[in-house]
């Protein structure tokens, strides 16, 4: 909060459900605006299993959020058909916008071209050179950014040209800003499921990607 407001000069354009929407749409006359970067690319066959696992908790806390001047949507690059068809799937009611053919994701360091993905031109997290994607370059990917790619029918380099995030607007006088951005470890905050295992006994426990989207385990109680 005592970061810099940056003046959104670029207007961008979202498929809704409701229609096409500008950035200043999606506030729906709140003050505030809270963007997950949903890992759902436009080549992927389901949403990324690890933000499905983070967004199974938004359902429950979007209208408390909406009732205190704050929306908060997912965006994704994937077509909205793809978006909707997924979100049924996944009994999902939360708003989600799809930034197809747009350069939203693109302009905060969520979604990257193939181009700058083999030139090495990423930045990510604030950093240059993300392992993950170094990896995935070299053709050595970690086995659990294979085993994920796998899971949204995609190889590792298409897998990983999306990356997660959240993206903090505010509007102010009919002007957007840009407060705040986090990726990564920085959304282990959101990942209601780790809050709970972290209380465990045994922690989180885990050596690789365990999870899988609620409606592939086996046992679903």
């Amino acid at each position: 909060r005592e970061l810099p407001l940056v003046e959104v000069a670029k207007t961008y354009r979202f498929a809704t459900e409701a229609g096409d929407a500008t950035l200043a749409d999606l506030f729906r006359g709140r003050s505030q605006l809270l963007v997950y970067h949903f890992m759902f690319g436009p080549d992927y066959h389901a949403g990324c299993p690890s933000c499905s696992s983070i967004a199974d908790g938004f359902n429950g806390f979007v209208v408390h959020l909406a009732n205190h001047d704050v929306m908060l949507w997912a965006v994704s690059r994937a077509p909205l058909a793809k978006l909707q068809a997924y979100k049924q799937r996944m009994g999902w009611t939360f708003p989600w916008a799809s930034s197809y053919g747009g350069d939203f994701n693109f302009d905060f360091n969520a979604s990257f071209t193939e181009e700058q993905q083999r030139a090495g031109d990423i930045e990510y997290n604030y950093r240059r050179d993300d392992p993950v994607m170094g990896a995935a370059m070299a053709g050595g990917p970690d086995a659990g950014a294979a085993e994920l790619a796998a899971m949204t029918g995609t190889d590792v380099a298409t897998y990983v040209r999306e990356r997660e995030g959240l993206s903090a607007f505010a509007l102010e006088e009919g002007v957007i800003y840009h407060t705040y951005s986090t990726y990564a470890r920085g959304l282990d905050g959101l990942w209601g499921m780790y809050q709970w295992l972290d209380r465990a006994p045994k922690g989180r426990n885990e050596t690789g990607p365990w999870f899988r989207r609620h409606d592939e385990y086996d046992d679903k109680r």
